[in-house]
């Protein structure tokens, strides 16, 4: 393939061109070498502005669409082929004009690769370029050259850009030691070069890094996930979220894609997609949030000038405005823009949290998958009808049965708690396919609400379940009242959460001051406790007090929710 079809694939998956007209940058880096043939510095410098300029009206034209309503994964496609276009015009001019191998020799075979999120084809505005130079053998002299002469030439334009020089076999050795390394060249994407070094590098990697390991890849991936969510502070509904790290974010995405590629494999984004075990419904999920939040990225960096991932408070408002929100009612642009993002987080998490569990039992499934996550038990039936345990998991025996009985939606949580149990990613999947049914018929049955009322008010694991519940979206279409505040925020410093993930907070706090665990901190509730006669009115109490905010009066419209409920 060459160059320029390669740069037509990236910009083309997303409808949009690169704006950068490859073949008059090469015409017009050619007239500066032979202009300026006996001025090295000259030449360089004209070449230089070229690349810059060309780079520049790429920029501005993907700022300008977004602006007018391109999604941003549409502009991350956009200027990942601007990026094409100018790196390969540079490698031209430098191959042809600057250092000319005129007899070049197989250990000076080099391929230059796109790797990390440049390597799927897409990059934010002010992301790092992330390159990496594959040679066959050891280094040579005309090779150095020409990579000291690219980068230099990129850190003068003003990129970050982010390389490595390595051999195939240096390539192979590092992914098998680091993970972070091997997922960068799994995002591995030719450019330019030798094509034959980096089929090589394809056939290598496939054989020595990929085949046999994907236990440990899934292992690693949700380690890192766990690792980097406790660093961002672990709940995805903080008010001033990081869209590139924080839960729920753009990296959960990205590794479940890691996980999906790694086990069932696939080139793009949607290969990726087909080949893995999601749902339509899954696929549809993915893709909307993934436009979503890149959206809101492309907007960020083109808003502040820098790679911020950030939307802090002083963001917010412009950021409202630049996504299309305006007021309604009693709630504001920024409050509206900021749940539409919750909620988007929220969909991310429950669709990383199951299939992400998915895939752990794919590759439990496949040839030489050592069973380390889910047992290798087979399911066993519980005396509670329709319900099962598989791989110490709980889990259902028919997918469509919350359909046909409501009521065990509600009993495979109240399960859950009661026996302190992981809910199979199955059962997760059925609960939301089957979030239409909870009818307000299915919510007066005595059974669910007394089921309900034992996970709020329960003294075993209601902590752990009712998060749960939240992400599934059981929480909110039982409780239609709560439902309403899910995502919501207010524009102000003295709210770290989200109005839903405050008031779980606040019920684990009375399940903790009830169990004595905050005996130092709340020494009078601690006390008072026992005395109290209706444990259960408390506890319901505190999932319904903030269900008034955003709607006027907040008082008296949470007593006519509370009421209502």
């Amino acid at each position: 393939m060459t160059q320029a079809s390669v740069t037509s694939v990236a910009a083309s998956s997303s409808g949009l061109t690169s704006n950068v007209d490859g073949r008059k940058l090469r015409i017009q880096l050619t007239a500066a070498a032979l202009d300026n043939g006996s001025d090295p510095i000259a030449q360089r410098k004209r070449a230089l502005d070229l690349i810059h300029a060309a780079l520049f009206r790429g920029r501005m034209i993907a700022q300008e669409r977004l602006e007018e309503g391109a999604d941003g994964l549409d502009t991350a496609a956009l200027l990942s082929a601007v990026m094409d276009e100018a790196l390969s015009a540079l490698y031209d001019f430098t191959v042809v004009h600057i250092f000319r191998a005129h007899n070049p020799t197989e250990a000076e075979r080099m391929a230059v690769v796109a790797v990390g999120g440049y390597g799927r084809s897409v990059l934010a505005p002010s992301s790092d370029v992330d390159i990496l130079f594959v040679r066959n053998y050891k280094q040579t002299a005309w090779a150095e050259s020409v990579i000291e002469y690219m980068l230099y030439a990129l850190w003068d334009i003003g990129l970050k850009v982010g390389h490595s020089f390595r051999t195939i076999d240096e390539c192979v050795k590092l992914s098998k030691e680091d993970v972070t390394i091997r997922t960068s060249i799994l995002d591995k994407r030719f450019l330019f070069g030798d094509r034959g070094v980096y089929d090589k590098l394809v056939e290598r990697f496939q054989k020595d890094v990929i085949q046999g390991r994907g236990a440990e890849f899934v292992a690693a991936k949700l380690q890192e996930r766990a690792d980097r969510h406790a660093r961002e502070g672990d709940s995805r509904y903080r008010v001033e979220p990081n869209v590139k790290d924080g839960k729920g974010g753009l990296r959960d995405l990205q590794t479940l894609f890691w996980l999906a590629k790694y086990i069932h494999g696939g080139k793009t984004l949607q290969e990726v997609l087909d080949n893995s075990a999601f749902t339509p419904a899954d696929k549809a999920i993915f893709l909307r949030e993934a436009r979503f939040l890149w959206t809101v990225r492309c907007h960020l960096h083109f808003l502040t000038g820098r790679g911020e991932e950030r939307l802090s408070f002083d963001l917010q408002p412009e950021m409202a405005t630049r996504m299309g929100y305006t007021g309604r009612q009693n709630v504001n642009a920024v409050e509206r823009f900021m749940k539409r993002y919750f909620l988007a987080a929220k969909e991310v998490g429950a669709l990383t949290r199951i299939l992400c569990a998915k895939l752990e039992v794919d590759e439990k499934k496949r040839p030489g998958g050592r069973p380390r996550f889910l047992g290798a038990a087979a399911a066993k039936p519980l005396k509670e009808h329709g319900f099962a345990m598989d791989g110490g998991r709980l889990s259902i025996t028919d997918p469509e049965m919350f359909v046909t009985d409501t009521s065990k939606l509600m009993r495979l949580f109240w399960l859950a708690n009661e026996r302190d149990l992981d809910i199979h990613p199955e059962a997760m999947s059925a609960a939301r396919r089957s979030l239409w049914a909870v009818t307000r018929q299915a919510r007066t049955d005595e059974q669910s609400r007394s089921m309900f009322v034992d996970i709020v008010s329960g003294k075993t694991h209601s902590n752990r379940i009712l998060p749960l519940m939240n992400e599934a979206g059981v929480l909110g279409r039982f409780l239609p009242e709560f439902g309403r505040i899910v995502g919501q925020t207010q524009f102000n410093m003295y709210h770290h959460f989200t109005v839903d993930e405050h008031t779980l907070k606040a019920v684990e706090t009375i399940h903790d001051i009830e169990r004595g665990t905050e005996k130092d901190l709340h020494p009078l509730s601690t006390e008072l406790f026992p005395k109290i006669q209706n444990r259960r009115a408390l506890y319901l109490a505190m999932l319904l007090h903030d269900t008034g905010k955003g709607k006027g009066d907040q008082q008296i419209e949470g007593a006519k929710q509370a009421r209502s409920a």
